[in-house]
């Protein structure tokens, strides 16, 4: 629910009447004490510590448009406009310090939450990414994690660094992947790490350099690769396309095409992932296979777990041959038997309880069996064959390998009495004694002796060496330190002196053992923590100096800076906390309200009186700005308060309570029961103890209209009396109307003709005549003047005729209309039918014998004009044509026919009447 303070800014609840009176100068009390922030609605140019100057304004209006209470709130007026104003300047100034300082003290937890919701959705995309490796059987999701950091970091700008330099690798670098640790190096230090390498290794190990093909180590894995894989081109993760152009909608370095290298270890399928920075994920493909040990039935499952246990007893026969294997489904051979049984050992002389896998075993006893010889005993410890011969049996030598002797075994070989002649240990003289047993003594001999650098000579021992005290100035491997090894012979071994020079990372020093060329990348990492130190990323070191700290999800533990007990709770941070947004709750003095405004114990104020520019070539100083306590606003808690007329209850704000009109039309009932006071809201005294809201008082309007009560239906005379209470007399007005055969005119009272029912003006509007209307026969209706259709019963007598016309009678209307009556002609009618239509066909049968005559002598005069006669000859080819007395006399015989029909017709007519 919004605050009263918004509410009235806002124009809503009580303001909607007066919000001509009460312009909007702000948007409510202040809201950062620092400067930070705005609120909705102030036009990004008022800032959040401003007082709204409209209330005080509007209650002092108010109050002096009231007709009563406006002496008592004219001192309170006066005090808020003074505050008000107070306010107004405070506002003008903290402007421009808001609008400079509010980038530096808001809150950063909003744009944290933005760039936490990208990096949400970006995780987001990534993970549903990789989730279709995981939904079936046994997906192991532990091998897509290389495959999701690399992605990741190819996504985040600034996180893959090039080890070889320690620097940042964007997304328009030509770059190089290791295949062992798929770490990405720019281009062009790969190119010179992979150069000096081979350099170093050839310069101690080659005379000539470039002879040998010598291999060059990836700078983190150690990976070795050959001379003729030095990178030379710029190629996509998956090598297909070379200079991969530059994509903001694909992953840095990506062609965008299907990656289709093939899975390590390789199982006959390929990578599906479009073009991607490091390890391939475990091979997503559904196979069918079954368990270890081949017992269960075969299921679908990824082809990177295709190898699975059903956890069923193994079974398979052990090594001792004894037993089965009882663990559970397994890969590979199975272990040895564990069970535990008594054995003998080789020899037999001992018995031991000893585990079942390991049946052939060896005590420590001496075999002690007789020898074939009789004379002595196997030395032997506990073994499996036979002892074999007496190794003292046969021909044996002397000690200096000169004679031969057979003796029996229980005599030793005798000394031959010659000379030894055994190398000594220096491998130049032999030994001079006579032939002895044991080893032969030192020789003793004095030879010329050169030292092991050959610089020195020396008449000596033989069995001694001699090193003279010569060191040597040679240098190492590494070029930089001298042997300083006592008579070296001049193979000096490897510098053993360490490094000690500082890495690229500028905080460590090489450990190795001092070497030539660049060093290897620091191995070190370092943690990059927030403020609080519990969130922390890890970047190489050297790194830590251009990473941004980790955004941390803790909350902010420092204690608060105003009279709060606990600060508004936000996400760590580095520099100061952002401003407290929390309610002041400070109880006001004049009210005892709690202040529901945003805590202002720390809002920037501008300092003034400072020193002033004494001309235009001063450069003008920024403003200075104190943070300062500012007191709290007018109170603002909703109280309800009734209006003059008593038509609403309106939140007021506290420091504006007191009697106002609500703009609205009084609405009273006046004295005449029909009308309403029209005024303003205003104060009703109340007559007689009258408690109604709608009763109109004193001051209420009077009515001087005239009765405007609703008419009964059909008249439309005015009332005769002025506006009313209760009901208007009876009209008695003379209507003039027409009956209902529109002849006459009648005059009848208008309270009759509307107070009267259907039949009652059916009688008022009846003339008291014979109807005029026609009926559909033709005659007219014998009813009096009625309203509506006329009814069809007419009675009058009407002549009717048969037929053929000849016999007629007179018949009611209404019988003949309904069809009731009819006349059929007699047998004299029927006679004078019959000649008429014997006299019709006499003529048409006289008509067509004429008529064919004719045509006979048509075609008889056409054939003789087809025969060629001349014309002098044509009287003679003339038929002369004999007319018959019907057509000589017809037109006579038809007229006395006619004449005589005439007759007839009227003779009978005549007798019937």
């Amino acid at each position: 629910m919004e605050a009263s303070w918004r509410q009235v800014a806002g124009g809503r609840g009580r303001a909607r009447g007066r919000a001509s009176a009460a312009p909007s100068s702000g948007n409510g009390v202040h809201l950062r004490g620092a400067g930070g922030g705005r609120e909705k609605g102030s036009g990004g140019e008022v800032p959040s510590g401003a007082i709204p100057g409209g209330v005080a304004t509007t209650a002092a209006a108010r109050s002096s448009n009231s007709p009563a209470g406006s002496q008592a709130l004219q001192t309170p007026a006066v005090h808020e406009l003074m505050s008000q104003k107070k306010f107004e300047e405070i506002k003008k100034a903290n402007q421009a310090a808001a609008r400079k300082l509010v980038e530096e003290h808001f809150s950063s937890s909003s744009e944290e939450e933005g760039d936490e919701d990208f990096e949400g959705k970006q995780g987001r995309i990534v993970a549903n990414t990789f989730i279709t490796y995981t939904t079936q059987t046994d997906g192991d999701i532990r091998e897509l994690e290389r495959t999701k950091q690399y992605v990741n970091e190819a996504f985040q700008a600034g996180a893959m660094t090039c080890l070889i330099c320690i620097a940042s690798v964007k997304r328009n670098q030509a770059v190089w992947s290791c295949l062992g640790c798929f770490c990405i190096f720019h281009m062009p230090c790969i190119q010179k790490w992979a150069k000096d390498s081979q350099f170093l290794v050839s310069s101690v190990t080659d005379d000539d350099f470039g002879k040998r093909d010598y291999p060059w180590p990836c700078p983190k894995c150690r990976f070795e690769y050959k001379r003729s894989e030095t990178p030379s081109r710029y190629y996509c993760y998956c090598g297909k396309v070379e200079d991969p152009p530059l994509d903001p909608w694909l992953v840095p370095h990506s062609c965008g095409q299907v990656c289709e290298r093939e899975f390590k270890p390789p199982c006959g399928h390929k990578c599906l992932l479009l073009c991607h920075p490091g390890p391939c994920p475990p091979c997503p493909k559904m196979v069918t296979t079954t368990c270890y040990c081949k017992k269960a039935k075969p299921i679908p499952r990824r082809c990177s777990a295709k190898e699975w246990s059903c956890q069923l007893p193994c079974g398979r026969k052990l090594l001792c041959g004894q037993h089965k294997c009882e663990n559970p489904c397994h890969a590979g051979s199975c272990q040895p038997c564990p069970r535990v049984s008594r054995q003998k050992c080789v020899c037999g002389k001992k018995v031991a309880e000893r585990s079942c896998s390991s049946p052939l075993w060896h005590c420590d006893q001496v075999c002690g069996k007789t020898l074939p010889c009789g004379n002595h005993t196997c030395e032997q410890v506990c073994h499996v064959d036979t002892c074999g011969e007496c190794p003292r049996s046969g021909k044996r030598f002397c000690p200096c390998q000169k004679s031969k002797f057979s003796l029996p075994c229980t005599e030793d070989v005798p000394t031959c009495g010659d000379s030894c002649d055994k190398v000594l240990e220096c491998g130049i003289h032999r030994c001079s004694q006579r032939c002895h047993r044991g080893p032969c003594e030192t020789c003793r001999q004095e030879v010329e002796k050169h030292c092991r650098c050959g610089k020195h000579t020396k008449r000596m021992p033989c069995h001694k060496p001699y090193l003279c005290e010569t060191k040597c100035v040679k240098m190492r491997d590494c070029q930089k330190h001298q042997c300083r090894r006592k008579c070296c012979p001049g193979n000096c071994p490897p510098c053993d002196q360490n490094c000690g020079r500082t890495l690229g990372c500028r905080n460590h020093k090489c450990p190795s053992v001092c070497h030539r060329g660049s060093c290897y990348p620091c191995p070190e990492t370092v943690d990059v923590k927030c403020n609080c130190g519990n969130t922390k990323v890890t970047v190489p070191c050297g790194r830590e100096r251009t990473t941004r700290p980790p955004k941390c999800k803790e909350q902010c533990s420092r204690p608060p800076t105003c009279h709060h007990i606990s600060q508004e709770k936000h996400r760590c941070h580095f520099g100061s906390c952002p401003p407290c947004h929390q309610p002041c709750q400070k109880v006001l003095e004049k009210c005892g309200h709690l202040c529901p405004a945003p805590c202002h114990d720390q809002a920037l104020i501008k300092q003034t009186g400072k020193h002033q520019p004494t001309g235009p070539w001063e450069q003008p100083s920024e403003p200075a700005f104190i943070q300062t306590a500012l007191p709290c606003p007018p109170c603002q808690v909703p109280i309800p308060v009734e209006c003059l007329g008593k038509h609403e209850v309106s939140p007021l704000p506290c420091h504006a309570v007191g009697p106002y009109s609500c703009k609205r039309v009084c609405g009273r009932i006046l004295d005449c029961q029909n009308h309403t006071c029209m005024k303003e809201c205003h104060k009703v005294t109340e007559i007689d103890g009258s408690t109604g809201k709608n009763k109109a008082g004193p001051e209420c309007l009077h009515c001087d209209e005239g009765c405007s009560r609703s008419r009964p239906l059909g008249c439309l005379h005015p009332c005769v009396l002025p506006c009313h209470p209760g009901e208007c007399p009876p009209c008695v007005q003379m209507l003039r109307i027409k009956c209902h055969c529109k002849i006459t005119s009648l005059y009848v009272e208008c309270r009759k003709i509307t107070t009267a029912d259907v039949n009652e003006k059916n009688l008022l509007s009846c003339c008291k005549n014979q109807c005029p209307k026609e009926l559909p026969c033709g005659h007219r209706c014998k009813e009096m003047c009625h309203p509506g259709e006329c009814p069809f019963n007419c009675n009058q007598k009407v002549k009717l005729r048969c037929p053929c016309k000849r016999i007629k009678k007179e018949l009611q209307c209404n019988k003949v209309r309904e069809n009731q009556v009819s006349i059929e002609c007699d047998t004299t009618c029927k006679e004078m039918k019959r000649k008429a239509s014997e006299i019709k066909e006499a003529e048409a049968k006289a008509a067509y014998e004429e008529e064919k005559r004719r045509q006979q002598a048509e075609l008889e005069a056409f054939e003789n004009r087809l025969k060629g006669r001349r014309k002098k000859n044509r009287k003679r080819d003339e038929v002369a044509v004999e007319l018959s007395p019907w057509q000589k006399h017809k037109y006579y015989l038809l007229s006395v026919c006619g004449a005589v029909v005439v007759v007839f017709a009227w003779y009978i007519t005549h007798d019937v009447d």
